[in-house]
């Protein structure tokens, strides 16, 4: 008789347990539309237009032992402007150094994630410099992380790690 009331505590405390358990996963933060944002889907790849970027640059380190060949600092903040083509395809400028000639040589846009690799020119500088940028985007913009390291013949070589965010801003000038 003794199980027989043990096992009816535990079906009561496990019903008790599950229909609170119920009740609380339908609570929100409180906020109108707070779920309904939280259960939208991210868009399928980058909306159009121009982004102003800011980069905050958390740690910059030569490699070689020499002065790092960048104009940035430790604590710097760089803000651009470029655009996202109409196809989604972003302006490698968005993740590179002012004066650096880009090329994405991977990137993955998908379904609110991202990933670039980009292969870069310095001009008066011989060798590559090589961002990556991995993050998360909306329709209205972007975050991430960036890093960088430097493969230059001469001395210089240094590699960063920045925090990124993104907004966009409007549509493209017209060329």
């Amino acid at each position: 008789m003794g199980r027989v009331v043990e096992m009816k505590a535990m079906v009561r405390t496990a019903a008790i347990a599950t229909a609170l358990a119920m009740a609380l996963a339908g609570c929100g933060d409180g906020a109108p539309g707070a779920t309904a944002e939280k259960d939208e889907a991210p868009p399928a790849n980058l909306t159009p237009g121009q982004y102003e970027v800011t980069s905050e640059i958390v740690t910059l380190a030569s490699t070689d032992k020499t002065t790092p060949a960048t104009k940035l600092k430790q604590g710097d903040t760089a803000v651009v402007k470029a655009c996202v083509a109409k196809d989604g395809t972003p302006d490698p400028a968005l993740f590179a150094e002012a004066g650096d000639t880009c090329e994405a040589t991977s990137s993955y846009i998908s379904n609110g994630r991202m990933s670039i690799q980009l292969k870069c020119q310095r001009p008066g500088k011989s060798g590559q410099v090589m961002p990556t940028f991995d993050g998360k985007y909306t329709l209205d913009g972007f975050s991430g992380d960036a890093q960088g390291l430097t493969y230059f013949v001469a001395d210089g070589d240094y590699r960063y790690t920045a925090e990124v965010t993104a907004r966009r801003i409007g549509d493209c000038p017209a060329r």
